[in-house]
C-alpha cells in the first residue's frame, strides 16, 4: 500500500470498536412498561415456578398492606426489598415464590364507607349489616386492583393473578377456625378491663393503632381525707366509729372529713394525688404509694385567703415533691409536721373527695411498684377502670380487699359515647370526649364538684404527648368495657405451657435482621397484657362463639365449629350476620339459651392468622418443617414498627394454635424521611410519591435508591439523593453498554483456556471471584447496600477505570488472532454474565434489557438464569498481591500525566514516554514481566531503580516511586495513535506500527475472503 493510499484510508473501519444498539439514554419510564408486558406475554412467573419445582423453598411471606389508598414511598421501599429478597433467593437456587396479600377488614375501610354515608346524610345503623359489609368489600376490592398495578410497576414479581386477601371466603373461614381453636383450648375469655377506646370510632383499639400527639390536659391536685389506720380498724378494716356499709360490701365513711383513729401525726391529714384526667376521679377506688419513698405530713402556715389550700390544712406528700406541690398550690409558707414511714401507710383508708355526690365509700391505700417521686405527689390516684397499672394493682389486691370487706368490683363510669354513666352519680351525662373528638365538659364538672367539696388543692394545664387514634387522629380514652381476651399466662397443654412462654421460646429460635430486633420483640412479649381481640364494629370476621346466657360459659362443640366454618367457606363471614344462629347450633342446642357474640375480631388477629390460610394451605408456599438442615425457610419482612404489629400478632396467633412461630427469620427496615430527616407531610410539601419518581426517572432509579440505602435505619429521599442514584445509574449503564459493544466481536468458539490467559486477565478473574463472593455473602445477609457497593466499586474502579481502560488498545487494535485480545474478550464475557445476573434482583428492568441486548430471544430472560458467579479456582492471592503493587505504581504515572495534560504539554497519554523511578524493592520486583507502558497507556516507559531528581512527580501515599515526564519518540500510528519509531517498519502499511500492520493484513484478508 502506497503512502498516498494509506493516507486516504479510513482506519476506523478496521478497528474492533464497540458496536451495540443498547442506548446510552435509558428511557426507563417508557422502556419499563414494555418489559412488564413482555414478562406477562412469556409467562415469566409461571416459568419460574416450573423451573424451580422440587427445589428447597425459601418463602418470603408478605405482610399484607391495607387496601385503602395509593401507595406511598414506604410501600415502595417495603415491596422493593421483598422483591430483592425473592429474586436473590430464586437465582441462588431456591424455589422462592412470592404471593402478595392484602389486609381488607377493619376500621379504616369501615370509616371511609361511613364517611360516604355521612356525606349523603345517611346513618350506617339504618342499613342492613351485610349490605354495609358489601360496600366495605367493594371498597377494598377497588384498592387492591389499584395497588396491585402500582406494585407491579415497581418491577415486583409474584403471583398477582392469585394473591391472598383477608376477605376471601376461605380466609375468613380459616380465621374463624383459628379463634374457635383458642376458644376450645380455654385461651379465649370474656373479661372486663380498661382498654383504649375511640369515642369517635366507637371501638376498642390496640396499641398498634395508637399514635401519640400533643394534647393539653387539665391537671388537678386533689385531697383525700384519711379515715382510719389499718391495724386499729379491726380485722375487717372497716371503721368502727360511725362508718357503715350499705350491704354491697363497700366500706362506707361519713362525710365530710373524718379523722383517723388513734390520733398521731396523720390526724386530720389528707393524702394528695395529682392527675391529668380529672374525669377519671368518679372511677377512683384506691390510692397507690411506694414502699421506697419517704413521706411526711406538711401543714400550710401561710396562703392567700382565696386559696384552695387553706392555712392549717395538713397534706401527706412525698418529701421530694412537697415543695413543688405547694408552689403549684400557691402556698407561701408551710412546715413539715412529721415524717411518715411508708410501712405506716399499709391498710389506711381515705374518704373519696366526691363523697358528697354519693361516692361514700372507703378508698384503700395500696403499695404499688409503679409509684415514683419524679413528679406529682408520691401518691397515684387509682381508677382500675381507666388504666392498665391501676387495673393490675387492683386485681393483685383483690383478695385482700374482699377479706377486709371492700368490694373489688370495677365500675363502668364512662360509656361508649364518652359520657359519664350512672356510676358517676351526680356527674352522669357529662362528656369526656365528644363524638367529634373534642374535649367535653366532664373535667370542668369534676373540678367544680371538687371545689364545692373543698377537696381541690390546685389545678393547671399540661401540654404533653397523649394517645390518639392513628385513623381519626382524635384522642382516645381508657375505659373499662366488656371485651374478649386471649390469655397470656393461662396453662394451655400443661403446667407453665402458656402463650407467653411459648412466644418467648419461639423468639429464641428466630433469626433477626438486624439482631437488635430480638430484644425489642422479646421485651414487648414479656411486658404485654392479655390480648384484646374484640372490636365493636361491623366489617370483619366475627368472634364466632356462643355464650350460655345463664352460666356465661363458652359453648365448646366441634360440630358447631365445623358448621360455622363450612358456612363461612361457602358464604363468607356474612353468614354469621345473616342468620340468628340456630343453623350453627343444630338440633342439640336451643338458640334461646345462648348469646351469639356480635363483636368482630381485631384486624391484627386477621393478619396474624395469615400463616394459617396462606403458608399452611397453599401448596406453592407450604414449608416443610424438617430437622435435617434441609428445611424450607420462612422470612417475614416489614418496617420496624411491626415488632408491635404483624410480627407480634403472628407470633402470638401461631404459638397459641401451633406452639411455634410461623417464621424462621424476621427482617426489619426503617422509615422514609425527607432529605433533612423530617417526617413527610403534605403541609411541609416534602412528600416524595413513588408514582412521581417512576414517571420522571423510572422504577429502577427508585430501586437503586433502595439498594444504595442502609435500610436498617431510617432512610432519606429527595431530589438530591435521587440525583445521586441517577448519576450512579448512568455510570453503571455506560459500563454495561461498553461491555455489550465489545462483546459484539466475541465468538464463544474462539474462547481461550483462561488458566493460560495473560496475567492481567487472570488477575481480573481473581478480582471477580473476590467481589462475587462478597456480593453473595451480602445477599445472604440481605445487605443489599453492601452487595451493590461491591459491584459498583468493581465496575467503576477495577473495570472502567483500570482493566477496560488498559485493554481498549488490545481489544480495538490487536489482530483478530491476538491471544491477548481473545483472552480479554473471554474475560469480559465472564464479567458480563456475573455482573448482569448479580444486578438482576436489584435492577430487574435494566438487567433484562442488557441481557436481551446480548442474548436476543423471543422468550428468554435474565430472571430465568441462576447467578453466573465465579470459579473459586480463579483466586490467586500471589498474583493479586503483585497486581496491587503494579496498580500503585500506575497511579503515580497517571498522576504525572494528568499534570502534563493540564499544562497542554501532551494531548493524550499516548504522546508520553515517562521515566519511572522505583526505589522500593518490592514494587520494582512486582513490575518484572509487566508491560508498564501498556498498563499506564503510554507509548513507551523507561523503568529504572535509581533515585529520581527532586522535581520528579511523586504521591506522598506511595513512597519509593517517582516519575519524570517525557514525550514519546517516533511517529504517530495512523490506526492506533501510538507514537513509535517502528511506524512504517512494514512497507505494505507505511503509516502504522507492525502490530497494526498485522491487524490490517488479517482484516484485508478476511474482507477479501468474504467478498
Amino acid at each position: 500500500m502506497t503512502s498516498d493510499a494509506a493516507a486516504q484510508r479510513d482506519y476506523s473501519e478496521t478497528l474492533f470498536l464497540p458496536k451495540t444498539d443498547f442506548p446510552m439514554r435509558a428511557g426507563l419510564p417508557q422502556r419499563e412498561p414494555e418489559l412488564l408486558e413482555r414478562w406477562a406475554r412469556i409467562g415469566l412467573y409461571q416459568r419460574l415456578r416450573e423451573s424451580s419445582a422440587g427445589r428447597r423453598k425459601y418463602v418470603l411471606h408478605d405482610g399484607p398492606p391495607y387496601a385503602n389508598g395509593h401507595l406511598h414511598i414506604g410501600h415502595a421501599l417495603n415491596k422493593t426489598l421483598k422483591d430483592m429478597v425473592v429474586r436473590t433467593k430464586q437465582m441462588a437456587g431456591f424455589d422462592s415464590n412470592y404471593v402478595p396479600g392484602w389486609d381488607c377488614h377493619g376500621l379504616p375501610i369501615e370509616w371511609k364507607v361511613e364517611e360516604s354515608y355521612r356525606a349523603k346524610g345517611l346513618n350506617k345503623d339504618d342499613v342492613p349489616v351485610n349490605e354495609f359489609r358489601k360496600e366495605c368489600r367493594d371498597y377494598a376490592a377497588h384498592w387492591i386492583g389499584v395497588q396491585s398495578a402500582e406494585f407491579q410497576r415497581l418491577g415486583v414479581t409474584g403471583d398477582w393473578a392469585d394473591p391472598y386477601t383477608t376477605m376471601k371466603f376461605s380466609a375468613e373461614a380459616q380465621i374463624a377456625r383459628e379463634i374457635m381453636e383458642f376458644a376450645q383450648s380455654g385461651q379465649l375469655y370474656r373479661g372486663s378491663k380498661p382498654v383504649m377506646w375511640s369515642v369517635v370510632e366507637r371501638t376498642a383499639l390496640a396499641e398498634a393503632e395508637i399514635e401519640y400527639q400533643e394534647f393539653t390536659s387539665d391537671t388537678v391536685f386533689v385531697a383525700f381525707p384519711l379515715s382510719s389506720p389499718s391495724p386499729l380498724a379491726g380485722e375487717g378494716g372497716v371503721r368502727g366509729d360511725g362508718g357503715e356499709s350499705n350491704g354491697d360490701g363497700v366500706a362506707r365513711t361519713p362525710s365530710p372529713s373524718p379523722s383517723p383513729q388513734g390520733g398521731g401525726e396523720l390526724d386530720g391529714a389528707s393524702v394528695v394525688i395529682w392527675t391529668t384526667t380529672p374525669w377519671t376521679l368518679p372511677g377512683n377506688r384506691a390510692i397507690a404509694y411506694s414502699k421506697k419513698i419517704a413521706y411526711g405530713v406538711y401543714e400550710v402556715t401561710e396562703a392567700p385567703e382565696a386559696n384552695w389550700a387553706k392555712v392549717g390544712a395538713k397534706y401527706l406528700l412525698a418529701d421530694a415533691l412537697a415543695e413543688a406541690v405547694f408552689k403549684a398550690a400557691k402556698v407561701t409558707a408551710f412546715r413539715k409536721v412529721e415524717s411518715v414511714a411508708a410501712d405506716k401507710l399499709q391498710g389506711l383508708l381515705a374518704a373519696h373527695p366526691l363523697a358528697h355526690l354519693g361516692f361514700d365509700f372507703a378508698v384503700p391505700l395500696l403499695a404499688g411498684d409503679h409509684v415514683t417521686d419524679d413528679a406529682g405527689t408520691g401518691f397515684v390516684h387509682t381508677a382500675p377502670g381507666h388504666g392498665r397499672e391501676d387495673f393490675e394493682l387492683w386485681m393483685e389486691s383483690r383478695a385482700e380487699l374482699e377479706r377486709r370487706g371492700i368490694s373489688a368490683k370495677i365500675p363502668y363510669t364512662v360509656d361508649a359515647d364518652g359520657r359519664l354513666t350512672k356510676d358517676a352519680h351526680g356527674l352522669q351525662g357529662r362528656s369526656v370526649i365528644t363524638d367529634t373528638g373534642e374535649k367535653g365538659d366532664a373535667n370542668a364538672a369534676v373540678i367544680e364538684a371538687l371545689v364545692a367539696a373543698g377537696r381541690l388543692v390546685a389545678r393547671g394545664k399540661l401540654r404533653h404527648q397523649y394517645p390518639h387514634s392513628w385513623r381519626s387522629k382524635k384522642p382516645v380514652i381508657f375505659r373499662n368495657t366488656p371485651q374478649w381476651f386471649i390469655h397470656m399466662d393461662h396453662d394451655i397443654a400443661g403446667p407453665a405451657d402458656t402463650l407467653r412462654s411459648r412466644a418467648l421460646a419461639a423468639i429464641e429460635a428466630t433469626q433477626f435482621y438486624p439482631p437488635q430486633g430480638k430484644n425489642r420483640l422479646k421485651g414487648m412479649i414479656e411486658a404485654r397484657p392479655d390480648w384484646v381481640v374484640s372490636r365493636q364494629r361491623a366489617w370483619g370476621v366475627p368472634i364466632c362463639v356462643f355464650v350460655h346466657k345463664l352460666t356465661g360459659e363458652l359453648l365448646k362443640d366441634e360440630m358447631v365449629d365445623q358448621r360455622i366454618a363450612e358456612a363461612f367457606e361457602a358464604e363468607g363471614a356474612d353468614a354469621w350476620f345473616a342468620d340468628p344462629g340456630q343453623r350453627f347450633l343444630g338440633n342439640d342446642y336451643a338458640l334461646d339459651d345462648y348469646e351469639k357474640v356480635a363483636d368482630i375480631l381485631d384486624v391484627w388477629f386477621d393478619s396474624g392468622s395469615t400463616h394459617a390460610y396462606v403458608l399452611d394451605r397453599r401448596p406453592d408456599l407450604s414449608p416443610k418443617r424438617a430437622v435435617d438442615g434441609g428445611a424450607d425457610e420462612v422470612l417475614y419482612l416489614e418496617g420496624s414498627d411491626q415488632h408491635r404489629g404483624w410480627f407480634h400478632s403472628s407470633l402470638l396467633e401461631s404459638c397459641g394454635t401451633r406452639g411455634r412461630a410461623p417464621y424462621d427469620a424476621l427482617l426489619t427496615h426503617g422509615f422514609v424521611l425527607d432529605e433533612q430527616g423530617r417526617k413527610m407531610s403534605k403541609s411541609l410539601g416534602n412528600v416524595v410519591a413513588p408514582q412521581d419518581v417512576i414517571k420522571q426517572s423510572g422504577a429502577d432509579i427508585l430501586r437503586l435508591w433502595v439498594a444504595m440505602s442502609d435500610y436498617e435505619d431510617d432512610l432519606r429521599i429527595g431530589p438530591e439523593i435521587l440525583k445521586t442514584a441517577t448519576d450512579a445509574y448512568r455510570k453503571l449503564r455506560n459500563t454495561l453498554r461498553w461491555m455489550l459493544g465489545t462483546l459484539a466481536h466475541f465468538d464463544p468458539k474462539d474462547a481461550v483456556d483462561l488458566a493460560q490467559a495473560p496475567a492481567l486477565e487472570r488477575y481480573m478473574l481473581h478480582r471477580l471471584a473476590e467481589v462475587d463472593g462478597e456480593v453473595a455473602s451480602a445477599y445472604r445477609a440481605f445487605d443489599f447496600k453492601r452487595g451493590f457497593a461491591a459491584l459498583f466499586t468493581f465496575l467503576t474502579n477495577d473495570l472502567s477505570a483500570f482493566y477496560f481502560d488498559v485493554r481498549k488498545d488490545a481489544l480495538y487494535c490487536d489482530p483478530a488472532s491476538s491471544e491477548t485480545r481473545q483472552a480479554s474478550l473471554a474475560v469480559v464475557d465472564r464479567l458480563f454474565r456475573a455482573i448482569v445476573t448479580r444486578l438482576a434482583p436489584l435492577l430487574p428492568f435494566t438487567a433484562e434489557e442488557t441481557w436481551l441486548a446480548r442474548f436476543p430471544s423471543e422468550d428468554g430472560s435474565v430472571h430465568l438464569q441462576a447467578f453466573a458467579g465465579a470459579d473459586e479456582a480463579w483466586r490467586n492471592e500471589a498474583l493479586a498481591a503483585q497486581w496491587d503493587k503494579v496498580r500503585r505504581v500506575r497511579r503515580v504515572v497517571t498522576g504525572a500525566l494528568e499534570i502534563e495534560r493540564a499544562a497542554k504539554r501532551i494531548g493524550s497519554s499516548l504522546e508520553a514516554a515517562p521515566v519511572v523511578h522505583v526505589t522500593d524493592p518490592e514494587l520494582f520486583a512486582a513490575l518484572e514481566g509487566i508491560d508498564l507502558a501498556e498498563v499506564a497507556i503510554t507509548s513507551a516507559i523507561a523503568l529504572v531503580a535509581d533515585e529520581a531528581p527532586a522535581d520528579a512527580f511523586r504521591l506522598p501515599e506511595i513512597p519509593g516511586v517517582a516519575v519524570v515526564p517525557a514525550r514519546a519518540e517516533g511517529r504517530k500510528c495512523a490506526r492506533s495513535w501510538k507514537v513509535s519509531p517502528e511506524v512504517g517498519a512494514d512497507p505494505a502499511y507505511p503509516d502504522v506500527t507492525p502490530r497494526d500492520a498485522q491487524a490490517l493484513r488479517e482484516w484485508d484478508a478476511a474482507k477479501e475472503k468474504a467478498a
